[in-house]
């Protein structure tokens, strides 16, 4: 690589860093960190790792050969964790903190510590050749993940080794990757105890519950922006504020009464006019919006209730800019003329809601949740997003199945 390329090639990195700090979300951080590792080595593949209570926990794939780059994919949460030690090439990089290039995988000499586990390559059909794996280091250099990208290529698409210098610019480029994610952690981190708080009145609401309906809302709009037509890189970015936004829909309960949030069986009319009132509650939080984020926010967690008939809540009489929570006896707002983002959140919430045990009932058969959605596509939900979010059912599942 000639000296004008090398130089493009770090004022490269230099510009991804400076647009990953736009970014919120941990998931569109690894999906951004991950997609320009790749590119700046044109490997095929990649994962993230990252430290969380002494292992190493999967957070994040690619690979180009076995599902497409932009498309959802059910791949990104699967429960995995390696410890930290020799045996495994991303346990001994976390452990040293050091960076490990490997020209073929199957070829590793055997007095190496570490091994090459093939159960992937086997499961899948995939084959692993070359090996870059990095140590995602933060403050105080402490290593809190692991970058991997496999599987260089030229420009023809051929296979070949990492180079010295895609080594040296994926390192540069860690640097700054590790502290947008630590960034990211901290946001997310931020509203999980945002979320503690809301538990503290409501117990529904667990850092899991948000957690699956965040992403619940952002496979969603994906594979709906998908369908329509949105480029690759808005899809990214409205994914990152869906899913913080989406979290955050129900923080309005902190505003409701112990007698009320806690009461284990079915509420009265008069109680239940109240807890109606935690939509309006829950935007005045983000009423003062002084970012898209909170504009988001406050869509989501007004509107969230609302259902494709008309027979939701809050209602169109409702004083949002004053915030006056009083809403019976009329009609909420119908169709289209319900923010977008609350529409989709109100699917991911309801599945979640049906599936989950509550104080009241038992978590509802998959079947059974299943057949209601069906049931209300057109009634209370926006018929089209029900197609979506039966479209990529194994992907929800996955979801669920992440977060327990």
């Amino acid at each position: 690589m000639s000296d004008v390329q090398r130089e493009v090639s770090l004022e490269r990195v230099l510009d991804i860093a400076d647009e990953l700090n736009q970014l919120k979300d941990i998931d569109t951080i690894l999906d951004r960190v991950l997609l320009e590792s790749r590119r700046l080595s044109c490997a095929r593949a990649g994962s993230i790792f990252l430290r969380e209570n002494g292992l190493l926990r999967f957070r994040y794939v690619h690979n180009d050969d076995l599902y497409a780059q932009d498309s959802n994919n059910k791949h990104i949460y699967t429960n995995l964790e390696v410890p930290i030690d020799e045996k495994s090439i991303v346990g001994y990089v976390a452990l040293t903190g050091e960076t490990l290039t490997i020209e073929d995988a199957y070829r590793i000499p055997p007095e190496a510590p570490y091994h090459f586990n093939s159960s992937f390559d086997v499961k899948t059909g995939f084959h692993t050749r070359s090996l870059l794996t990095i140590p995602l280091k933060a403050a105080q250099n402490q290593v809190i993940g692991v970058l991997q990208i496999i599987n260089s290529t030229d420009c023809a698409g051929t296979p070949v080794p990492f180079t010295h210098h895609d080594e040296m610019l994926a390192t540069v480029f860690a640097r700054h990757a590790a502290a947008a994610i630590e960034r990211g952690l901290m946001t997310r981190e931020m509203v999980l105890r945002m979320m503690q708080m809301a538990a503290l009145r409501d117990p529904k609401e667990t850092g899991a519950h948000v957690q699956r309906v965040g992403a619940y809302s952002a496979e969603i709009y994906h594979r709906w922006a998908l369908s329509h037509g949105v480029s690759i890189d808005e899809i990214r970015k409205r994914k990152d504020l869906i899913r913080l936004a989406a979290m955050l829909h129900d923080v309005g309960k902190v505003g409701i009464a112990d007698s009320i949030l806690k009461k284990p069986a079915k509420l009265t009319e008069e109680e239940f006019a109240v807890m109606r009132c935690h939509t309006v509650f829950g935007a005045d939080l983000f009423s003062h919006a002084g970012s898209e984020l909170d504009a988001v926010c406050r869509e989501i967690a007004l509107h969230h209730h609302q259902r494709w008939d008309g027979r939701g809540y809050p209602c169109e009489a409702v004083d949002v800019d004053n915030l006056v929570p009083t809403c019976a006896g009329n009609p909420g707002l119908a169709g289209e003329d319900i923010p977008f983002v609350a529409r989709i959140t109100a699917i991911a919430d309801v599945f979640d809601a049906l599936c989950s045990s509550r104080s009241y009932k038992e978590a509802w058969s998959d079947d059974r949740v299943l057949a209601i959605l069906r049931d209300e596509r057109g009634k209370q939900f926006d018929p089209e997003l029900i197609d979506v979010f039966f479209d990529l059912l194994d992907v929800i599942l996955a979801i669920r199945d992440k977060f327990v």
